[in-house]
């Protein structure tokens, strides 16, 4: 199996403990994986498409985080990276794990990301994998 994880390292602490909890789990699953940085969370789309272009991967893992601002530019980014990572997942039948952390403060986000805590990175990426297992048993099923 061999999966893409997409990071975001606009907030390098909370990026590091994403991916280093989705490559664990993904080592633990038997996965093989690629590591390719964007520079923010809006990016992660266009990158997952590029790599489903290249039809090299089984699955993706979105990785990065958002801190809530005083502005719409908070709402608009997060609604837009959402709805295109399903958006893929649901016009081109992509698995996908979603780790995008979307908190208040960069500590609370941090929190989230952390393996000891909430461990998002690494829910995002076992999702990845059952949806995988999933799109792999409903094709034998056909």
């Amino acid at each position: 199996m061999n999966i893409l994880i997409v990071e975001s390292r606009f907030h390098p602490a909370i990026a590091e403990a994403l991916t280093d909890g989705a490559t664990k789990a993904l080592q633990l699953g038997g996965a093989h994986f690629t590591r390719a940085q964007v520079p923010g969370i809006l990016e992660i789309p266009a990158a997952i498409a590029l790599g489903a272009r290249a039809d090299r991967f089984d699955g993706y893992v979105a990785l990065g985080s958002m801190v809530r601002t005083g502005t719409a530019h908070f709402e608009l980014i997060t609604d837009n990276v959402f709805y295109g990572l399903t958006r893929l997942g649901t016009d081109h039948a992509l698995c996908i794990g979603n780790g995008i952390v979307v908190a208040t403060t960069e500590d609370a986000a941090l929190l989230m990301a952390l393996k000891e805590e909430r461990d998002v990175g690494g829910d995002a990426a076992r999702a990845c994998l059952a949806m995988v297992a999933l799109a792999k048993r409903l094709g034998e099923q056909s």
